[in-house]
């Protein structure tokens, strides 16, 4: 699947949770949760780590606070752009992906969003595959024009979703140790080798043999191309 947007810094996917979290409950309460349920809602533990999100959220101007009172919060007409925006998944760019520089250890059903994380694309969860919530995924930004044909160009980023194996066809990131190379191709078994395909007719596959080690670190699930950036010719 293919969608354009711009890479986006800021807020996180935690700091959505809990402006969420203490909407929904000043509208069912009438009146804002406590530290201690923001945490228990958005499990963190501590309450002076969710007192830290807080403070955040009202240095970018999503909430009001008055540390006087018990309580002591409200939240400011700009938090709707967020309420609004439920539908929307931050998904983090991890890196390149380009020869001579491993990817990261990737395992499935495990979140690489972290809340100090600066760069990462926002994606409405509307576009993604029907069996597919989102919360495991993660994007690499594209090294070369190996896949041209697939419509993704130098720049462009790719969302991945981790994974150790794959079926013929499908467009994966690999990790070959043996060259000390990551590269994103389609993936194909053959009787006694892989043969990892581009999607540049100028460009010849690579062929690994099976007793050659071969680490398949993600699958493909959306390309997204950068807006300010136009196909190669």
């Amino acid at each position: 699947m293919m969608m354009m947007v711009r890479k986006s810094k800021g807020i996180t996917d935690k700091h959505i949770k809990v402006l969420e979290f203490v909407n929904e409950y000043q509208n069912r309460f009438g009146r804002p949760p406590s530290i201690r349920e923001i945490g228990e809602k958005v499990k963190i533990s501590s309450t002076s780590v969710v007192n830290y999100y807080l403070e955040q959220l009202e240095k970018m101007g999503y909430l009001e606070r008055d540390n006087r009172v018990s309580r002591g919060m409200r939240l400011t007409g700009k938090v709707n752009q967020i309420v609004q925006a439920g539908n929307m998944l931050r998904v983090p760019i991890l890196g390149p992906i380009a020869a001579g520089e491993p990817l990261p250890e990737l395992q499935p059903g495990v979140s690489y969003m972290t809340d100090s994380e600066a760069e990462a694309v926002d994606i409405a969860r509307s576009l993604l595959p029907p069996k597919e919530k989102g919360d495991n995924l993660y994007a690499l930004e594209v090294k070369g024009n190996s896949m041209i044909d697939a419509m993704i160009n130098d720049g462009d980023i790719v969302v991945m979703k981790p994974a150790t194996e794959a079926r013929n066809g499908e467009m994966v990131a690999v990790w070959l140790p043996s060259d000390n190379e990551a590269t994103l191709k389609y993936f194909f078994k053959e009787k006694d080798r892989y043969r990892l395909q581009p999607a540049n007719p100028t460009l010849k596959p690579i062929y690994i043999k099976k007793t050659e080690p071969l680490e398949i670190k993600g699958k493909v699930v959306m390309v997204i191309r950068k807006m300010d950036k136009p196909l190669a010719a």
